[in-house]
């Protein structure tokens, strides 16, 4: 590494036994806060997001996944075969000095490996074991593999998403893997707080269709309340009007009116304050039930100017609204940049990479433009085995 980790886990050790998405990204947010993360990969092959795109090649001609390198910077890499016996010494060596183990097998793989959590919590009383899963270590789909797809789908996000009619829409970004990521981070917080109390590590089961259903929040509620099952609604909500994606001359913005009062600054921007007193949107029920009129009386009036305008003016009047930015414009946006959520990276081959930043921000520690880079497999063997004399 080029640097060691600082921030408030400065001289936490995990061991990072995962691949793909939804463990990485646990262990990366714990590197964010100081944690040191020594990636434990599978010899030859490596983790599978390696031979992931999109890809970026180097100057000799080598190619590297910008994938991998998204979720896997600022952390050491060791190639380990944990069904060898000199791997195997290496590996326990490490859980001896580790406080955090983070593996993403489906339920049952580390126990065939001899280290599941039964093998280890009285051999190494303090470990926290986390372990992110498609459907935990408990219940009947327990032994199922999954991905991203398969949670949203079974979570019933899909059911959620795209425009009544439409079909079956994954959700742009890995809901399913990053929920699960997000979940562990703060199960693992947890343990290592109940440790400081208790002396005693613990395990940490968070599954991806768990993860799912507890982001569900305003559906499950809908469906207890009036029995109907909720479906596709586009951009809207389902319970607040207007708050949706509007056209306008030139293009699209959100409008997010969460009360009567924003709702009648909306009406004045738009030169149209009878819609205001108009007797189906005088209350956000009444909005909500007249949904599809009120859109349509909106859209009418935001046909006659460009995006930029009507932004603008609903801003003036403190009125919750934005573009719909393309990634690229997010990139550059002011405000994203303000907050340091385009960092770089500082790869030895290819030079400064940019990807997204930490959005935990505290007060105590900096949270720096540059970050170490993502390491070649097995880069830091030798350092690891002499630094615990293996």
């Amino acid at each position: 590494m080029s640097s060691k980790p600082s921030g408030p886990f400065a001289g936490l050790l995990v061991l990072d036994l995962t691949r793909v998405l939804a463990g990485p990204y646990a262990a990366l947010m714990l590197g964010e806060m100081g944690a040191r993360i020594v990636k434990i990969e599978p010899p030859v092959k490596g983790d599978d997001s390696r031979h992931i795109g999109p890809f970026v090649k180097t100057k000799t001609g080598k190619v590297k996944s910008g994938y991998f390198m998204s979720v896997n910077r600022g952390k050491e890499s060791i190639a380990l075969d944990l069904k060898a016996d000199a791997d195997r010494k290496i590996f326990e060596a490490l859980l001896s000095r580790a406080d955090v183990l983070i593996e993403n097998y489906r339920g049952g793989t580390m126990e065939k490996l001899g280290y599941g959590y039964g093998a280890l919590k009285d051999k190494y009383p303090k470990l926290i074991y986390a372990a992110v899963s498609g459907f935990g270590h408990t219940g009947p789909y327990s032994h199922r593999p999954a991905y991203d797809m398969v949670a949203q789908a079974m979570g019933g996000v899909m059911s959620l998403t795209g425009h009544p009619g439409g079909p079956p829409t994954r959700v742009g970004t890995s809901t399913g893997d990053l929920t699960a990521a997000l979940f562990a981070t703060i199960g693992i917080v947890t343990a290592l707080y109940d440790r400081q109390k208790t002396g005693h590590g613990q395990k940490v089961d968070v599954a991806m269709l768990d993860s799912q259903v507890a982001v569900l929040e305003n559906a499950i509620s809908r469906y207890v309340a009036t029995g109907e099952v909720p479906g596709k609604l586009g951009s809207r909500h389902p319970s607040i009007a207007p708050f949706a994606a509007f056209a306008t001359q030139d293009g699209h913005i959100v409008v997010a009116a969460g009360n009567d009062d924003i709702w009648a600054r909306v009406c004045r921007v738009m030169g149209r304050e009878e819609l205001a007193r108009d007797a189906r949107f005088l209350t956000n029920p009444l909005r909500v039930q007249h949904v599809d009129d009120m859109a349509a009386e909106m859209e009418r009036t935001l046909a006659a100017k460009p995006s930029k305008e009507w932004l603008a003016a609903l801003e003036a009047e403190g009125v919750p609204c934005g573009p719909i930015n393309t990634v690229a414009d997010v990139m550059a946006d002011p405000q994203v940049l303000s907050r340091n959520m385009i960092i770089e990276t500082l790869d030895p081959e290819l030079g400064p990479i940019k990807m997204q930043g930490n959005p935990v921000k505290l007060s105590a520690h900096d949270d720096p433009k540059t970050r170490n880079a993502a390491p070649d497999l097995d880069a830091d063997r030798a350092a690891i085995l002499k630094e615990f004399d293996l």
